[in-house]
């Protein structure tokens, strides 16, 4: 269009919608029209004429005008709200929440739309979480005589997929903030099973316990530093409230690939039990193991680790109260001598809802599904990687 009709186009529109607050349809039709006439490639014309139509009590041209709208633009959030608003008037619920179900696909937050927007995307955010309880309802009386043939650990991972497949729950993919390994099992906690050091290390819990209680009566309970430790002007993104407080502090066995001599001189069956696992080993970034302590009342934020190469084995020391963990999709609660290892690029966090410090031992481990010669790889590919990035030239 020439400036002078898109003034021309412009000005016809604004008409329209004027005409359409004063509930003057025929004119906001007649005014439509001849916006059509000029560019009928705007969508808006006819998400407009529906308004038009709906004034005139006309439910059918209502709906023949927005779905020429989303012809033009399938990713019309009005049009799309519209219509499955007039779905449901016509009873059709859960056409409606289909509708709605792909409109929350790419809405933008509530907070970036006008108000009215914001209450009819509310509106369809409610239709489509009953549509799911109806459906997850339905499902689960219709499967229970299926599902009550097995065992709870036969139908765990299914039981996933049924919250994930109603909407209650996403899909939790691997997403590692440096590397990613393709071809491995993308799971949240691993199997004990493919473990079988994992019963002794958890026997070794008592001694781990005194020892970490004697670390805390002596002076080197001033080494318990903020895991958390980002420089001035450095995005804490959601580490505000933990940046260099003590509320998560830890004690190193292991950083970055550095041993902490004092620490296995002054809890000597901890590094036993430590140097038992197959630590995860590339000089500057592993072996990595330390007692970590998360004051009363403390939550660490969603987040997501640096690779899925490594796992993470956790081990419980001290649990004053309620504290949970959560990986994925599942959230579990620590149990005192009881271990679990899981994959830290998945989506987790973790929350100590007692009035005082809870403590476990953290020790990164291979991925237990990488062969020999991956390992070895990537031992070197990591702080080859270092070296290049530290190279001026």
């Amino acid at each position: 269009m020439t400036s002078n009709t898109v003034d021309d186009f412009s000005a016809v529109m604004r008409k329209a919608l004027d005409a359409l607050r004063s509930r003057d349809s025929m004119t906001a039709l007649r005014l439509l029209s001849q916006a059509e006439a000029i560019d009928a490639k705007e969508p808006d014309i006819f998400f407009n004429k529906s308004a038009a139509y709906l004034q005139m009590g006309d439910s059918a041209a209502a709906m023949t005008a927005l779905n020429a709208a989303l012809v033009l633009q399938p990713y019309h959030l009005p049009a799309m709200l519209s219509k499955g608003s007039l779905l449901e008037e016509q009873g059709r619920r859960k056409e409606a929440a289909a509708i709605y179900r792909n409109a929350m696909a790419f809405a933008p937050d509530t907070s970036h739309m006008p108000p009215p927007l914001a209450k009819s995307y509310e509106h369809a955010v409610a239709v489509v979480q009953a549509d799911n309880e109806n459906m997850r309802s339905f499902l689960l009386e219709n499967l229970e005589a299926v599902q009550g043939k097995y065992g709870r650990d036969e139908t765990k991972r299914f039981s996933e997929c049924l919250q994930i497949f109603t909407g209650f729950a996403r899909p939790q993919l691997p997403q590692p903030t440096m590397l990613y390994f393709p071809a491995i099992p993308p799971v949240s906690y691993f199997d004990r099973s493919l473990f079988p050091w994992i019963e002794e290390f958890e026997a070794a819990t008592a001694d781990i316990q005194r020892e970490f209680q004697e670390i805390l009566a002596s002076p080197a309970a001033d080494e318990f530093s903020p895991y958390i430790n980002y420089p001035p002007g450095a995005p804490v993104n959601q580490w505000g409230q933990l940046n260099k407080s003590r509320r998560w502090s830890t004690y190193f066995f292991w950083k970055d690939g550095v041993k902490n001599d004092d620490a296995y001189k002054r809890a000597p069956m901890t590094g036993k039990a430590i140097d038992r696992l197959p630590q995860f080993d590339a000089p500057q970034y592993g072996p990595a193991a330390f007692f970590s302590s998360l004051a009363g009342k403390s939550h660490i934020p969603p987040h997501v680790g640096s690779s899925n190469v490594r796992s993470i084995v956790h081990l419980p020391l001290e649990l004053p109260g309620p504290a949970w963990f959560r990986v994925g999709n599942e959230r579990r609660d620590w149990k005192i001598g009881e271990a679990f290892v899981f994959d830290d690029s998945v989506d987790h966090e973790a929350m100590n809802e007692a009035d005082t410090t809870r403590t476990i031992l953290i020790v990164d481990i291979w991925n237990p599904y990488l062969t020999a010669a991956e390992r070895e790889l990537i031992s070197v590919l990591l702080p080859t990687s270092l070296r290049y990035r530290h190279n001026n030239a």
